[in-house]
């Protein structure tokens, strides 16, 4: 005689027989008391491979930080003459490469900022208000404030990446990119 082990049955939650469970019951039974059971090695399975997932994540942050390290400082590029830009206009450059467009903007205090022009949202070409002090995205009506970069409306979170910028016996040169997340 065969009698079924009582640890082993299924009892559905509303105590119903299985014959007038819904159909998805009948398809999908839930064996209660083996879900409630992990045995110790499933455990210490599933912290190795969370432990080894951690582990390969670290390895490729710190591989792709000696990448950039190897890659060096972006170059120095002229980009205009000191007395090229006046006050309250802005100008187009490229920068680090041809295909990287940057603006390079005076604001109305005589100081010269200069961000990509790329918007950190969904990548549209932002556009410089000097006289506001505002660099605007049109796609999704995102703002930046000119002095900082940092995002003021608008679905942008992170602030535009600053170029750094040098001025040499009378010319405005590009030095390097400044990429905050803050």
């Amino acid at each position: 005689m065969n009698r079924p082990d009582p640890e082993r049955a299924t009892t559905p939650p509303d105590g119903r027989p299985l014959s007038e469970q819904p159909r998805w019951r009948r398809d999908f039974p839930i064996h209660l008391p083996e879900d409630e059971y992990v045995s110790r090695r499933d455990l210490v399975r599933f912290a190795v491979l969370v432990s080894g997932a951690f582990a390969v994540g670290q390895v490729w942050i710190l591989a792709q930080n000696a990448v950039r390290r190897m890659a060096g400082r972006p170059p120095i590029r002229e980009i205009a003459g000191a007395g090229a830009l006046p006050p309250g206009k802005s100008l187009v450059f490229r920068y680090p490469g041809p295909q990287d467009i940057c603006f390079l903007a005076r604001q109305s205090d005589g100081r010269l900022v200069a961000f990509s022009q790329v918007c950190t949202h969904l990548s549209c070409a932002v556009i410089p208000d000097v006289p506001t002090g505002k660099i605007l995205c049109p796609c999704h009506d995102g703002v930046f404030e000119m002095r900082t970069g940092r995002p003021l409306a608008g679905p942008p979170q992170r602030p535009l990446p600053r170029v750094q910028i040098e001025q040499r016996g009378g010319r405005i040169y590009a030095t390097g990119m400044e990429v905050s997340t803050v």
